[in-house]
C-alpha cells in the first residue's frame, strides 16, 4: 500500500490525506495538482437500476449497492480537501417511481445518515440538503435536521444532498422570494440582477460547481443545478453508479485539470469565478 502520495508544486511538497490502494490510484494521485482541484464537484448518480437489471436483481439492490460509491466518493473528496460536494440523491421527478421503491429510498437515506455520521465527523464534513424539503416524509426531515446539527461545527468539506430537488422548482422558488420582497416594497426592479437571483437559490452558500460528473453514460443534466452549472466542466463516464469508486473519481479530476477554462474569455484570461 502506498501512503499519502506526494505531489510537488513549485518546489513545495504537498501531501494528500489519502492512501492509494492500488498502483492505478497511486498513478492518478501523482498526476493531480493540489492547487488546481475543483472548488465544488457535483455528481448525478445514475445507473443503479441498470446495474441491478444486469444482475437479475430488483432495482432496490442497485440503490443499496450505490451506498458504497457514495461513501467512497464523499471520503475521497474530503481527504483531497475539495471544499464542496453535491450529490443528486432524489429528484422531484423520482416520486413517479413505484411507491415501494420510493419508500425503500427514503429508508435507505435514513440508514445512511445514521450509519455515516461518525465518518462525516471524523472527516470534518458538514452536511446540508437542498430541495423542497417540506414534501419529504417527516421522519426523513427529522433525521436530516439531526445530522445537520450533529455536523454543524465541522469546518471541512460541505456535503450537500439534493433531495426532492429540481432546478426549475429552485428557480421558481427564487422568483417567488424576489416577488414577495417586491410586493412588500423592499425591492426595486433595477435591483434584480444575477447576484440577487444567486442569493435566493438553495445553493446560495456554495460556489458554483467547477466539475459536473454523470455516471452511466447518459448525456443530459436531468434538471440538476441548471443555473449553477453555466460554466461547469462536464465529465461523463459509462460506469454505472454502484461501480463508481475512487479510480473513476480520480480520473475525472485528472481530466478536469486538463481542461482550458476560459469562462468566455481568451486563452490565459480565465480566472476561477
Amino acid at each position: 500500500m502506498v501512503n499519502a502520495v506526494s505531489v510537488s508544486e513549485k518546489s513545495t511538497l504537498v501531501k494528500f490525506d489519502i492512501e492509494a490502494a492500488s498502483p492505478e490510484e497511486a498513478d492518478l494521485l501523482a498526476q493531480l495538482d493540489p492547487q488546481r482541484l475543483p472548488g465544488h464537484v457535483a455528481v448525478i448518480m445514475d445507473g443503479n437500476g441498470r446495474w441491478a437489471g444486469k444482475r437479475h436483481l430488483p432495482r432496490v439492490a442497485g440503490h443499496q449497492a450505490g451506498v458504497e460509491s457514495v461513501r467512497s466518493t464523499v471520503e475521497t473528496c474530503a481527504r483531497l480537501h475539495i471544499p464542496a460536494l453535491t450529490l443528486y440523491a432524489f429528484s422531484a421527478e423520482n416520486w413517479k417511481r413505484p411507491q415501494q421503491e420510493v419508500g425503500f429510498l427514503m429508508r435507505l437515506l435514513r440508514h445512511y445518515l445514521r450509519a455515516e455520521l461518525d465518518t462525516l465527523n471524523r472527516n470534518n464534513i458538514r452536511l446540508q440538503s437542498i430541495g423542497r424539503q417540506k414534501d419529504l416524509p417527516a421522519t426523513v426531515r427529522e433525521d436530516l435536521e439531526w445530522a445537520r446539527a450533529a455536523t454543524s461545527g465541522n469546518t471541512g468539506m460541505i456535503l450537500t444532498l439534493a433531495l426532492n430537488y429540481g432546478a426549475r422548482a429552485e428557480l421558481v422558488d427564487a422568483v417567488r422570494s424576489i416577488v414577495a420582497d417586491a410586493r412588500q416594497g423592499g425591492l426595486e426592479l433595477e435591483q434584480i440582477d444575477e447576484k440577487l437571483i444567486q442569493s435566493r437559490l438553495y445553493t446560495a452558500n456554495l460556489p458554483d460547481p467547477d466539475l459536473l460528473i454523470r455516471t452511466s453514460g447518459e448525456m443530459r443534466v436531468s434538471n440538476f443545478l441548471l443555473w449553477q452549472i453555466a460554466y461547469a466542466e462536464f465529465w461523463v463516464t459509462p460506469v454505472l453508479w454502484p461501480d463508481f469508486r475512487r479510480p473513476e473519481l480520480l480520473q475525472a479530476l485528472v481530466e478536469y485539470q486538463k481542461r482550458d477554462r476560459r469562462f468566455g474569455g481568451l486563452n490565459g484570461d480565465a480566472v476561477r469565478a
